[in-house]
């Protein structure tokens, strides 16, 4: 061994294992709240375990718009303005598939949006599992963080309404339909996890849970993000036995959504948009529920039975700010940056 080495082994050896964070995580506010957790924590093992419920196949591609938010906000291609698509995106194929009437025709694609879902779907016609072909496209926009589907499985989530034009009838829409063509202004009876009883989580993704140093809820929406996620079996049970304490982040401030439609979400549940009433919906670990901490924004208040509930701000207002929200959230699990 030379001198310099000398040196530098005994700092190796003091570093010790790199703190493990996961975070569950869905659509722009999940992908805001991951840049602040990896500003805060640049050397961290930050794993996002992502919603597919509302992934969709449309006009032949595989489209899974929470993975590609969080990968396009975390790789500098997102819109910012819009928080969702690639910047200075153009819309020459939606205007022509118009043209051709071909259907559907409320969804848009865009067209640097378009080679994404090209790559995905022919790696998963070529057999590669949804899991595969994330970690592949993340291999052009490095996002720092790693990006795992909540399984490879089809879990979609579809959403009963009654028909539109006849109210007396009543049918299961994708999600994608309830929100984008019908802004979710429907008589709308439930939401339904479509292949949820024959989905397993993707690889990696209970071990992540079980192993992490702490795993955090994103301020996602509780219903068809989080909510989503939980539906995958196994998942729910890997977060109530792991030794890591469990905080979310509430997705609402002064009963309102940022962003995104909780509100309607949680009407249809029966729950309340306030944040006592999504963390009493999530529940304590001590319980039967998942958490053991709760974040509200600084003009909340909450009383969540069995949760450590703190009111700090929550405004995603840059990743600094929002980087302050995760060390709150550490802070209640322990883990210092």
């Amino acid at each position: 061994m030379t001198g310099e080495q000398a040196d530098i082994a005994p700092a190796a050896e003091q570093a010790g294992p790199r703190t493990s964070v996961a975070v569950l995580v869905g659509g722009v506010g999940g992908a805001r709240f991951l840049q602040g957790v990896r500003e805060l924590l640049p050397d961290a093992d930050i794993s996002a375990i992502v919603n597919v419920g509302d992934d969709v196949w449309m006009h032949g591609l595989r489209i899974c718009p929470d993975l590609d938010t969080c990968m396009y906000t975390l790789g500098g291609g997102i819109d910012t303005e819009r928080g969702w698509g690639r910047v200075g995106e153009t819309w020459h194929a939606k205007e022509e598939l118009a043209k051709y009437h071909a259907q559907p025709d409320w969804f848009g694609l865009g067209d640097r949006d378009i080679a994404t879902h090209l790559v995905r779907s022919e790696m998963l016609r070529a057999g590669y599992p949804l899991s595969a072909v994330t970690e592949a496209l993340c291999n052009r926009w490095q996002p720092g963080v790693k990006l795992l589907p909540a399984s490879d499985d089809r879990c979609e989530t579809h959403v009963v309404i009654s028909e539109p034009e006849n109210a007396g009838e009543r049918r299961a829409i994708h999600f994608q339909e309830w929100w984008v063509r019908y802004r979710a202004n429907v008589d709308t009876h439930g939401f339904v996890t479509i292949g949820a009883d024959q989905a397993t989580p993707a690889p990696g993704v209970t071990d992540i849970i079980e192993r992490a140093d702490a795993v955090l809820l994103a301020p996602s929406n509780p219903v068809v993000s989080i909510g989503a996620i939980l539906a995958v079996p196994g998942i729910r049970g890997a977060l109530r036995t792991t030794s890591a304490k469990v905080v979310g982040l509430s997705p609402v401030i002064d009963g309102k959504p940022l962003r995104g439609m909780a509100d309607e979400c949680l009407a249809v549940l029966g729950v309340e948009t306030t944040a006592e009433a999504i963390g009493r919906h999530f529940g304590a670990r001590s319980d039967t529920g998942i958490l053991d901490g709760w974040l509200v924004h600084s003009t909340d208040t909450a009383e969540v039975p069995g949760v450590e509930v703190r009111s700090v701000p929550l405004l995603m207002t840059d990743p600094a700010a929002t980087a302050e929200m995760a060390r709150e959230a550490l802070d209640i699990a322990g883990v210092k940056p």
